[in-house]
């Protein structure tokens, strides 16, 4: 396993971008930084790629990662039937800690899991992130953890955890929130808030008054970042959906 890329260095930064990019078009997995925890990452469109990133965290299909993105307008190629709420919510916290799941593009030819027609999307705040997602394009991203152990904050927890089955480490620091992103579903045409993370209900609301379903509240955050798989994946258990998702990554999200 070669040593993580120390991405404070401008020298090693381009080194491990480029390491990362090639990494991900062989359909590897790597380990990125977010603005939330660190992320796993790999092709969002190969599906032998997001396996490997399941098998290295071990999850199965049914917990699904979440999609991070380069760019606002990405959304309108991944996502379909998008309210306005969530462009204004996307206009007030992207880039940022905040996943959104929405109905998916049925055109496109991906396999993320059992995700019932769903995506959730996330664009990090995080300069590294966002330097390998404009050079690979969407990334599933879930956090860099072992299913069921906390999410890493930090480069040393991320290696210790996933070790050889990553191919490639961006070291950027600890991370700077070390709290997962917060998860709105829209897969409805509502809103609704599955939990809490870097970004409280109260925060949403204010931005955004108008399109919420009124239903309970999103639970707080757990030690681990909960896994992008959004209520309409599990008949009547919102709890689940909000349990164990990455953004980011991150899939999480999250991954993250």
């Amino acid at each position: 396993m070669r040593p993580p890329f120390a991405c404070a260095d401008p020298q090693q930064r381009e080194r491990g971008l480029a390491a990362a990019h090639s990494a991900v078009q062989r359909g590897e997995v790597v380990v990125l930084p977010t603005d939330t925890v660190y992320g796993i990452g790999a092709d969002a469109f190969s599906p032998a790629a997001v396996r490997k990133l399941l098998e290295a965290k071990g999850r199965g299909r049914d917990m699904p990662p979440p999609v991070l993105v380069p760019d606002v307008r990405t959304i309108d190629g991944l996502a379909s039937a998008i309210p306005f709420a969530v462009r204004e919510l996307v206009d007030a916290f992207w880039p940022g800690p905040l996943t959104i799941v929405c109905r998916a593009q049925a055109s496109l030819n991906w396999d993320l899991g059992d995700t019932h027609g769903t995506v959730a999307l996330r664009m990090p705040l995080h300069p590294v992130a966002l330097e390998l997602l404009r050079r690979t394009g969407p990334m599933a991203v879930s956090s860099a953890n072992l299913s069921g152990r906390p999410a890493a904050t930090t480069i040393e927890d991320a290696v210790e955890q996933l070790g050889a089955s990553v191919k490639v480490f961006l070291d950027a620091g600890p991370s700077p929130r070390g709290l997962p992103s917060t998860i709105v579903d829209a897969s409805d045409g509502g809103l609704h808030v599955l939990r809490v993370g870097a970004l409280t209900e109260e925060e949403l609301r204010l931005a955004v008054p108008k399109g919420w379903r009124e239903e309970p509240g999103a639970e707080e955050p757990p030690a681990e970042e909960p896994r992008s798989e959004p209520v309409s994946q599990v008949d009547g258990a919102p709890e689940r959906a909000a349990r164990d998702a990455g953004e980011p990554a991150g899939s999480g999200a999250a991954g993250g």
